[in-house]
């Protein structure tokens, strides 16, 4: 028995031994392999150590990465990461230097890595449209519609925007702290140049002379298409009645004072006359003026019956006998214009007046025919001297009108019927003896009762005598008297 308990004893001694020592020479071994192994930490920054970031670009810092690494067993744990002591700021323009600390075994060491911001972005300027009617032209200039400039670094830039105008755009541009340049364009259709003034029918016109004239107009539009017409000035004016040269300037003047200018020479010629002709036998004009009246009627029954054509130079003045002016016409007898009103003072105070009286009684013509006539005569005749008041009117109406080509009559012989007598006898004798020319323009009013009453005896007598009698035509004798005025 008691060398079955010593025997176990000594086996139990054994296995213990033998644990030891096997554990012995495991510790023994580890030792010798962690001497061979030579186990230490490595450092290593992530990332690279230089870099050059945009400005405000978002950035997240790598850090730097420590591992346990040997010959023999390369990592022995997991790395760790170590972050900057001091912070990166994307908004700050230049080079910054994150530094990194590691204590290593009770030694401090330092890291850095370098972080470069730049700007490499231009400013952004944006154009503001126009607004309805602020579109730039020569008329109003280019008036800036507004533009905004802003920069990721500098902020607004606006007030340091340069702006250069052209002739068919505006350059915008600017630059900022960090040189980056920025230019846009506006463009400008048409451009500002400046419009032409375009006359009508030219720069040269030649127009006969009239009552009144027309100016055939002009056209200006610029660049953009603008009708500036009603801008321009014009200087200068032709009196279309009176024969001769006129020149009329026009102006266009812009907000800035500039001028456009354009001239128009206008030559007025008178009118050709017909030649005057004379009839190869005696001739009676019979010729009354101031009618129609309450007598007209009567007195183209007797024209009728003999089928004699005179001429009547008629007024406005008895419109209830307008109508006869329409049946003379058309019983082949001439019309001409006295005057609408025969009012001396109010026809003779200008020329204007004159024509407009004449213009009312040319339409009264016109009514009742359908056409316009050349013939006329001058209220109180052109030697008159009522119109005194005014000096010289009859001598610029008697060439006036004959450049205009109408053809004004007079009279070689009198009837007397406006004021020398009432008598139809007298009338009569009067007509007679006064005839001794070879064109006989005689004078009487069919307003005039007593006078109409001796047209049938002057018919007779001058047939009878050898007399022809006729209308007036534009070639007619005209009879004209000097004139006094």
């Amino acid at each position: 028995m008691a060398n079955t308990e010593r025997q176990k004893k000594n086996r139990a001694r054994a296995v213990i031994w033998g644990v030891l020592s096997a554990l012995l020479t495991a510790v023994i071994l580890l030792v010798l392999l962690v001497i061979l192994d030579g186990r230490h930490n490595e450092i290593t920054m992530l990332g690279d150590e230089q870099l050059v970031l945009e400005y405000g670009e978002s950035y997240e810092d790598p850090g730097v990465e420590i591992r346990q690494v040997g010959r023999v067993f390369p990592a022995m744990r997991e790395a760790e990461t170590v972050y900057a002591l001091n912070s990166f700021d994307p908004m700050q323009l230049g080079t910054q230097q994150l530094e990194y600390l590691i204590v290593d075994n009770g030694t401090e060491k330092h890291l850095y890595r370098e972080i470069t911001v730049v700007d490499t972005q231009k400013p952004v300027i944006e154009l503001l449209p126009f607004q309805e009617g602020q579109e730039p032209s020569w008329m109003r200039g280019y008036i800036e519609p507004g533009f905004t400039a802003t920069d990721n670094v500098d902020g607004d830039m606006s007030n340091i925007v340069e702006v250069t105008l052209l002739d068919d755009r505006v350059v915008y541009s600017v630059t900022d702290s960090s040189g980056n340049e920025a230019v846009v364009e506006r463009e400008l259709p048409g451009g500002l140049d400046a419009p032409e003034i375009e006359l009508m029918d030219g720069e040269q016109l030649t127009v006969t002379a009239a009552m009144s004239w027309e100016d055939p107009g002009f056209r200006v539009v610029d660049g953009q298409g603008h009708d500036l017409s009603e801008y321009v000035t014009v200087e200068g004016s032709v009196t279309p009645y009176r024969s001769g040269e006129y020149e009329l300037s026009y102006t266009l003047t812009n907000l800035r004072g500039e001028s456009v200018t354009a001239t128009r020479h206008v030559t007025v010629e008178p009118v050709l006359q017909s030649d005057t002709v004379y009839p190869e036998i005696k001739t009676i004009y019979l010729t009354f003026d101031d009618g129609p009246s309450y007598y007209t009627p009567q007195l183209l029954d007797v024209l009728a019956k003999y089928n004699v054509k005179v001429t009547f130079f008629v007024t406005g003045n008895h419109p209830d006998y307008n109508d006869c002016i329409g049946r003379a016409y058309e019983e082949g007898h001439s019309i001409g214009v006295h005057s609408y009103t025969h009012n001396y003072y109010s026809i003779y105070a200008s020329e204007d007046a004159f024509f407009e009286d004449f213009n009312k009684c040319e339409e009264l013509i016109y009514e009742q025919t359908g056409s316009y006539t050349k013939l006329f005569r001058f209220p109180g005749g052109s030697s008159n001297t009522v119109s005194n008041f005014n000096p010289g009117i009859m001598s610029r109406l008697t060439k006036t009108m004959t450049d205009m080509g109408y053809y004004y009559f007079d009279w070689n012989v009198t009837s007397g019927d406006a004021g020398e007598t009432t008598e139809t006898d007298q009338v009569f004798w009067n007509v007679v003896n006064g005839s001794g020319h070879n064109v006989n323009v005689v004078l009487q009013h069919d307003i005039k009762g007593f006078s109409v009453a001796a047209v049938e005896r002057i018919i007779v007598w001058g047939l009878n005598n050898g007399y022809q009698f006729l209308p007036l035509e534009e070639s007619s004798y005209g009879a004209h008297h000097g004139v006094n005025n």
